[in-house]
Formats: structure tokens, C-alpha cells, sequence
């Protein structure tokens, strides 16, 4: 009787569809750095850096993100986040945790899920990521930690041995 009818039309109208998970952190590792590009993330480790995502964002139950920004389509929360989102669509679970601030155009949650900031409804929400935004130009936007690749360093006289690793994005 009061049910609404979701033709094709409108579905399509709204978010895209979620993608599915492509990566995961797992619990354990602990990362900083930066995660840019599309697809679906989960991280049930310990993050600390940037967050800016074409896709899903999944922190699982064991998860902790500290993040001044996360920007993704859509966020679920289920472990712990400190920083402020940026998305069309937020989840906080019976177990999430948020401290900071929402902006979003849709907002979900559990019976004993946890915000301590402001949340922001709007009709839209631009979330700066471009369609030709990638995580190789904004690596390229960063000063590269080499000029040039260079071979692995041997021992040194003492006997240690020094490697590097670098998180940039995959250049192809």
C-alpha cells in the first residue's frame, strides 16, 4: 500500500554500485601511508595516513584508522576511526567508533554505534576524485624519494645491510 515503486530509472539514479572487496589489511599489520585509486578496501590492521577512494571502505571490527580525511563512496565502520568523511553513503555498526566529522548523503546505523563529531547531510557530496585522479598522478605530485632507480644496496663495512621500501603507487 505505501510501498514505492524503484523502477530501473531511479535505481540507476542514485549511488553506484558498491564494488566489491579488492584489497585487504589484515589484522596485525599496521600501515602508514597513503590509499588512492578505485576498488574496494578493508582494513581490519592499523592505518594512519590518507584515504581517498573510488569505492568501498570496509574497517572491520579489529580495524583503526587515523585519517584527518577520508574521502570514499561509500564507508562502513565496524572497528575504530579517528578523522573526519567525506562519502555518499556511511555505515557505523553496533562496533564502530567515529571521532570527527560527517559529510554524507546518506547515513546507517546500529543500536550501540558510536560518533562523536557532526554529521552534515547533503543533497550531494563532492568527494574530489576526479575521474582522471589516480594514485599515479597524485604520486607523481609528491616528490619521488630517488631520481632514479638504483640497485639495492650491499653490506656496508659493519656488516648491516640497508633496504628501502618505497609505498608509491604501481607506475606502469
Amino acid at each position: 500500500m505505501f510501498r514505492r515503486s524503484t523502477g530501473p530509472s531511479e535505481a540507476s539514479a542514485g549511488m553506484p554500485a558498491v564494488e566489491r572487496i579488492t584489497s585487504v589489511l589484515g589484522p596485525g599489520v599496521i600501515w602508514h601511508g597513503a590509499v588512492s585509486g578505485s576498488g574496494g578496501v578493508r582494513i581490519e590492521g592499523a592505518f594512519e595516513g590518507q584515504i581517498a577512494l573510488r569505492g568501498l571502505l570496509v574497517v572491520g571490527e579489529t580495524g583503526r584508522v587515523t585519517c584527518e580525511n577520508i574521502r570514499a563512496n561509500a564507508v562502513i565502520v565496524a572497528g575504530a576511526v579517528r578523522g573526519n568523511i567525506t562519502t555518499q553513503k556511511l555505515e557505523i555498526r553496533a562496533s564502530g567508533r567515529v571521532w570527527g566529522d560527517v559529510t554524507t548523503t546518506a547515513f546507517v546505523t546500529d543500536e550501540g554505534a558510536f560518533l562523536r563529531g557532526q554529521i552534515r547531510m547533503e543533497e550531494t557530496v563532492e568527494l574530489g576524485l576526479e575521474a582522471g585522479e589516480t594514485a599515479q598522478q597524485q604520486a607523481d605530485a609528491e616528490p619521488a624519494p630517488f631520481s632514479s632507480p638504483a640497485p639495492m644496496p650491499g653490506p656496508t663495512e659493519s656488516g648491516d645491510q640497508t633496504t628501502s621500501v618505497s609505498q608509491g603507487a604501481d607506475r606502469r
